[in-house]
Order: structure tokens, then sequence, then C-alpha cells
């Protein structure tokens, strides 16, 4: 099973970066995330937030049709599914023995286009609360990271 994740917006602050890093070397060798950092679109005072959703959308597609294997997309979202630690631990297993890829797709700070939403296999939300977006990067990946570990019985968990 491959791990990816596909997150608008580059340049994070050195703590996301931290954060985020301190979680990703964690997980197994097989379950290494593969990040990709797409552009968010240029953004001025007057700027249509539908009009950079859709180009932001475009970056996503692209990418999405770069990634080899059977995957199983998964898009954050406010108004997705909330999810425990422990369901998310039993979709991880899932995943690894339908041979699914994983895709979760992190919008840029204005969300995710409707035709992302619609292609989207799942959407899941990580909270009630507007997060700011760079940590939704690091509260993802620790929560991977969680997950896992309640998959190996580690102690992490507790």
């Amino acid at each position: 099973m491959k791990l990816h994740i596909i997150s608008v917006g580059g340049k994070m602050p050195a703590w996301v970066q931290q954060g985020y890093g301190e979680y990703a070397k964690r997980m197994p060798r097989e379950l290494q995330p593969n990040l990709l950092e797409l552009p968010l679109a240029n953004r001025s005072k007057n700027a249509n937030t539908q009009v950079l959703k859709a180009a932001e959308a475009e970056s996503i597609s692209s990418a999405l049709a770069s990634l080899p294997g059977q995957l199983r997309l998964i898009a954050l979202d406010v108004k997705g599914k909330a999810l425990s630690t422990e369901g998310l631990a039993e979709k991880m297993s899932y995943w690894q023995m339908e041979g699914l890829s994983p895709c979760l797709i992190i919008g840029g700070p204005d969300g995710l286009d409707q035709s992302v939403l619609r292609r989207a296999d799942e959407k899941w939300s990580l909270s009630g609360l507007t997060l700011p977006h760079p940590l939704v990067r690091v509260l993802m990946m620790e929560q991977l990271y969680r997950a896992w570990t309640i998959t190996q019985n580690h102690p992490y968990h507790k």
C-alpha cells in the first residue's frame, strides 16, 4: 500500500514541516507518505474564491493522473464524515488487505472545489472546528501514525 497526500499550498512554516516530518518518519517503510505540494492559485484582494478553487482543482487532477496504482481518493472537507482514530485504523487495515493506495487531498485555505469533492470516494472532517490550513497537515499525519500504531498494538496510542 502506498500512502499519497496531495496538499494545496507550499512554503509551510518550519513548525509545520517539523511536525509533519516527525510523524512521517515514524511511519514504517511501506507506509512512507508521498507528499505532493501544489501551489496555491494566485490570490489578490478581489479574487473570486470559486475561480481560485477551480484552478487548484485542475492542479489536483493533474497530480492524481501522475500517481500509480488503484487509488482511494479521500477529500478532507469540513462537511465530511468524522472518524475516530480506531475507525481510521480499521480503514487502514482494509486498504492494506484490498491493495488500495489512499490519496488524501487537502485543499487550500478556501477548501476544495466541488469537482474534487464529487470525484472523491470519501470525504473526511478532522474536526468540527475551523482549523488553520497548515495545521491540518500535521494533525492528519499524526492521526495516520496513531492509527497505524493501533493496527500494530504499539503502545503509542495508549
